[in-house]
């Protein structure tokens, strides 16, 4: 079972116009929303996105845009160390 955020809530943008083929936000997206595809990245599952913003970081053509720290990764490291249940509002409980 592949984990997912809430559909259609996600923050991601990005602008193929701007993308070079780098393959950089392929690299270091931990979901698979990217793939390539005729030179270019393609945007395949937007929805499993986490919104870490390693993406966007990595991106040196600024290609791709999300606001960081308001998804599941932002609740993960914000769970570190405290002892509570991770819980980012994910489909069918937390992540």
């Amino acid at each position: 079972m592949k984990l997912r955020y809430l559909s259609g809530v996600v923050t991601l943008k990005y602008d193929v116009n701007k993308c070079k083929g780098c393959a950089s936000c392929i690299e270091v997206c931990p979901h698979g929303v990217f793939s390539m595809e005729a030179g270019k990245a393609r945007m395949v599952d937007k929805d499993s996105c986490i919104e870490c913003g390693a993406c966007m970081k990595n991106c040196p053509f600024d290609a791709i845009s999300v606001d960081a720290g308001v998804g599941c990764a932002a609740a993960i490291l914000a769970s570190k160390g405290t002892g509570k249940a991770v819980c980012c509002g994910s489909e069918g409980g937390c992540c």
